[in-house]
């Protein structure tokens, strides 16, 4: 898994808090335009797998290479030089600041930041409507929408989504599901996309089942566990 092909690679991953490990010999590869969906449980170690990535998280043992082919784990800032960027579970943007502010801090230092903003208009027209309004008062999908296009006005060169679908009202989840689709055809990066919930298959061009820090299922087709007999073994391998 030396070769990155503009995307990113894990190998080996061993990760935790302290002394305690989370993650155990967790590998993979992100490739452009391609949707790996990171499922699991609570507590089964996929957000600190995407904290592991971007450097937040101490990484023991094993490797990521970013999709300049070099190393970014143990780097400080090495995520971010490589055009690395995470959406953290929540929709997180700052509250007391315009829609507009937070776009225009994800863009500021793109130099192409404009065309960005008209992409990210073109998936989520409401933030067009709200630019004035404070992102503290937009509901939780419209937080998300422009937790996301404040990512994407980065021009990331590879984009990780924590929990993308939390607490987010049904209607919106399918705008947000449309939106990710979009991203990984148009700006053609690679996405991982961490969820629990079973929507994100849809989405899928690899599918991860992540439990108790190791990787115990590799899917490529992800239409097998959209049946009943995939949907049921989904459920086995969550609760274990």
């Amino acid at each position: 898994m030396a070769e990155t092909d503009g995307g990113l690679v894990v190998t080996d991953l061993r990760a935790g808090y302290g002394r305690r490990e989370v993650l155990h010999s967790v590998s993979f590869a992100l490739h452009p335009s391609k949707i790996t969906v990171l499922l699991g449980a609570n507590g089964a170690g996929k957000s600190t797998t995407v904290k592991a990535i971007v450097g937040a998280v101490k990484v023991s043992h094993g490797s990521v290479r970013g999709p300049g082919g070099t190393s970014i784990a143990r780097e400080p800032a090495g995520a971010l030089r490589q055009g690395v960027a995470l959406v953290p579970e929540g929709g997180r943007v700052f509250g007391e600041f315009s829609v507009e502010e937070n776009l225009k801090l994800g863009g500021y230092l793109n130099k192409k930041a404009d065309e960005e903003l008209e992409f990210v208009f073109d998936l989520f027209p409401v933030l067009k409507t709200r630019l004035s309004q404070k992102a503290s008062t937009l509901s939780g999908g419209e937080r998300q929408m422009l937790a996301i296009g404040r990512t994407l006005m980065s021009n990331p060169k590879v984009l990780l989504l924590d929990e993308p679908f939390l607490g987010i009202a049904p209607i919106l989840v399918g705008r947000i599901v449309a939106a990710i689709g979009r991203i990984a055809r148009e700006k053609e990066v690679p996405i991982l996309l961490v969820e629990q919930d079973s929507r994100a298959l849809t989405l899928a061009s690899e599918v991860l089942v992540l439990r108790l820090g190791e990787i115990v299922l590799r899917e490529q087709d992800a239409s097998e566990l959209m049946t009943a007999a995939g949907m049921a073994k989904l459920e086995e391998l969550y609760i274990g």
